[in-house]
């Protein structure tokens, strides 16, 4: 990783810990010891880009772990049309997002399930998009690596997978930052845990 990437990353954590650290007086069954990160959400441009470097097509179904407030799952649903699966462990923003989707009318195209992402079986996802901490990818790339077909894509932002190679790797500027989005093609993945 270069000397950029490395310094965005712990600009990141450090974005990350101050959200912790404002989120700690939150009931503890929204942020307790399951939840991978803290809810930071995404620039709406951000979103876009994620999806857009995913390349999702018409039809293929997005997952996003860590839903937050839907908007990855929203977008996916609305501007390319795809089938979008949020997994969210708050209660309180699970029932957010669901109350969008439905003022949206988006029912049949986007679901919302309260779990843990570390528990939700991964196999149906075409791509599986990510706002997690690097320690947190980390837990879950056994996940994926048993789950993921290996046409699907993984696009995690602002902190990448330990132990893969992106494929792509594409920065967009939001809110005065740098974001960094990394791809991550399963097909690639075949000297991984993933059974052929």
């Amino acid at each position: 990783m270069n000397q950029g990437l490395r310094r965005n990353e712990g600009m990141r954590s450090s974005l990350f810990g101050l959200a912790l650290a404002a989120v700690c007086s939150a009931p503890a069954q929204d942020f307790g010891k399951d939840s991978l990160a803290p809810y930071l959400p995404s620039p709406q441009v951000v979103v876009e880009h994620m999806l857009d470097a995913a390349r999702i097509k018409a039809g293929e179904t997005v997952y996003d772990l860590g839903s937050g407030d839907g908007r990855v799952v929203i977008t996916a649903a609305q501007k390319y049309r795809a089938y979008a699966v949020g997994i969210e462990i708050s209660d309180i923003l699970c029932k957010s997002a669901m109350k969008r989707v439905s003022a949206m009318g988006l029912e049949s195209q986007v679901k919302i399930i309260h779990d843990n992402a570390m528990k939700v079986d991964l196999s149906p996802a075409d791509v599986v998009t990510l706002y997690l901490l690097t320690s947190s990818n980390e837990r879950l790339r056994p996940n994926l690596e048993k789950y993921l077909k290996s046409s699907a894509r993984v696009v995690s932002l602002d902190f990448g997978i330990p132990g893969w190679k992106a494929s792509r790797i594409e920065s967009v500027h939001a809110d005065r930052q740098t974001h960094t989005i990394y791809v991550y093609e399963m097909s690639e993945r075949r000297g991984s845990s993933k059974p052929k």
